[in-house]
């Protein structure tokens, strides 16, 4: 990864001069995915602020992703896309953020984000893809950074600020604010068993080893998760029985990064929870099945200096242990074995359990012996705070 000084690595934008923008800029940045692709677009967040310290930095994101913003201290305000995104709903919204902003945005090369930032911004910059598309794009935005396969995520966004002509902040920014009291101080371990996707689940007996073998080093098992009913009644059978504390669906987003913050452990699949973890310092055990690594692995809470390779028993990166079951069709980046979302994935359902415990063996001495750097809490402007809705 780039350094925040931009010095130049391959796939990088050649860095133009900076826009010509006012000395204290409207900013807009449009993230309309999901909750771990706003996460990701937090160092171009931090980027922008370091280039723009008197600036009013806002964020455009869905209402239900607003939480993985909360306490930012680089935004000054979360304008939250309405749950029901139908025609109207979103003219409304882009009439009120009409021209707004100096310059808006856009960290996603789809339809949508791409007129909110045209309509939003004297002056825009965003990805775009091949093709006629993106050469009508190329030709309506200020500045444009043509997609390029097999980056990561990280370096996507970085290449944004390259565009911009703003010094890299290459990492991950938490959503900030107090763990819940009753678990300040506490010896304890998270993991998070549920992803939003069956096709990333591991498999229910692995958990619970796992859980007993932590529970048999002295660690309180705290388990998150979200909300929703299908995803409390997977919980409620690996758990049952289990000497685990359940906190799905209990805590803000703020909160569970504090939680993770604090932990000396946490395991989980590929996740946003996961890329939270990793971000916030906490020692993190990701168990990956088909997603590509060099595309959306874990950034450790001090930047992914070194990228990720495709495969490996047990690979680190700084606080960030990954784990994958390394079968010849890995990362194949499908949607499990019969690419669908409820698939199963045959590298995790064959995920050996005491190949993860030798991960949590490396990670819990360091996680005893080192205080790792809570994740990315730089200074910043009064924040209007966003919504800090429960996570899922």
């Amino acid at each position: 990864m780039t350094a925040a000084s931009g010095t130049s690595v391959p796939g990088t934008v050649e860095k133009p001069p900076p826009l010509a923008l006012p000395p204290q800029p409207r900013i807009l940045v449009v993230a309309l995915r999901r909750l771990g692709d706003v996460l990701f677009a937090t160092p171009l967040i931090a980027s922008l602020r370091h280039a723009y310290p008197a600036a009013r930095i806002d964020a455009l994101v869905f209402a239900d992703t607003a939480g993985m913003l909360a306490g930012n201290p680089d935004l000054d305000r979360v304008v939250a896309m309405p749950p029901a995104r139908g025609a109207a709903a979103s003219l409304a919204l882009a009439l009120r953020l009409f021209k707004r902003y100096d310059l808006a945005v856009s960290t996603q090369s789809g339809d949508r984000p791409t007129v909110f930032a045209l309509l939003a911004g004297r002056r825009h910059v965003g990805p775009i893809d091949a093709g006629r598309r993106g050469e009508l794009r190329r030709r309506a935005l200020t500045r444009v950074v043509p997609n390029q396969p097999g980056l990561h995520r990280l370096e996507e966004m970085l290449r944004l600020a390259d565009a911009i002509g703003v010094a890299r902040v290459p990492r991950l920014v938490c959503p900030q604010g107090a763990a819940p009291q009753s678990f300040a101080g506490g010896d304890y371990a998270v993991i998070h068993a549920a992803p939003n996707f069956t096709y990333k689940r591991w498999t229910r007996e692995a958990w619970r080893t796992v859980a007993a073998n932590l529970a048999a080093r002295g660690l309180a098992v705290l388990a998150t998760g979200g909300p929703a009913p299908a995803e409390r009644a997977f919980l409620d059978d690996v758990w049952d029985g289990m000497p685990v504390r359940r906190v799905d669906g209990t805590l803000t987003w703020p909160e569970l990064a504090a939680l993770l913050g604090q932990a000396r452990l946490y395991v989980g699949p590929d996740t946003s929870i996961t890329h939270l973890a990793a971000a916030s310092g906490c020692p993190t055990v990701a168990l990956y099945g088909p997603t590509d690594p060099r595309l959306w692995g874990p950034v450790p809470a001090a930047g992914l200096e070194r990228m990720w390779d495709a495969a490996g028993t047990i690979q680190r990166r700084g606080n960030v242990w990954l784990v994958q079951n390394p079968l010849p069709c890995l990362p194949c980046q499908n949607e499990g074995c019969e690419r669908h979302l409820t698939s199963f994935s045959r590298c995790l359902d064959e995920l050996a359990p005491a190949q993860v415990l030798r991960a949590l063996d490396e990670a819990l001495p360091v996680a005893a012996n080192a205080a790792m750097p809570v994740g990315a809490v730089a200074a910043g402007p009064e924040v209007a705070r966003p919504g800090e809705g429960r996570y899922g």
